[in-house]
């Protein structure tokens, strides 16, 4: 086992199941972060948003995402995955429901509510050993962990 398969499980236990994290997205030379409620599943990133919000519309003009949690930096690629609430997506809306009982009960069933899963692309953190700090970077296009 590499480096970076050895590593990934306690990153995703610092990560954590969910939370309220912030989402950034671009397009026309624009850039925009808001807060979301996201469940994190199986190392994917899921949130859901209106697809009348201007975030969906850079979405879709530019997949490039990223998200800030704790004192980590996720950058992935986003797309829309259907509806919150299609059965095909039971897996979400069973933890998004058990987190952010609130938000799921106001916006899940919403005509335009649309659920957006996030793949990591390259997740990296800000860490002190004593006093001393240092960075983690977790390339998941390449498989590669290093420290620096």
């Amino acid at each position: 086992m590499g480096q970076f398969e050895e590593k990934l499980p306690n990153l995703w236990k610092k990560i954590g199941t969910h939370g309220i994290m912030t989402l950034s997205t671009c397009s026309e030379n624009r850039v925009t972060s808001r807060s979301m409620s996201t469940v994190v599943i199986d190392g994917r990133f899921y949130c859901q948003t209106d697809q009348t919000y201007l975030k969906y519309r850079q979405i879709s003009e530019n997949p490039n995402v990223a998200l800030c949690h704790k004192n980590f930096s996720i950058e992935g690629t986003c797309r829309c995955i259907g509806k919150p609430l299609e059965s095909k997506n039971d897996f979400f809306i069973n933890v998004f429901k058990k987190h952010f009982y609130g938000s799921y009960k106001a916006y899940s069933d919403l005509h335009n509510e649309v659920l957006l899963e996030i793949v990591p692309t390259l997740i990296y953190s800000w860490n002190y050993k004593l006093t001393k700090p240092y960075m983690e970077y977790f390339d998941f296009v390449n498989c590669i962990y290093r420290r620096e």
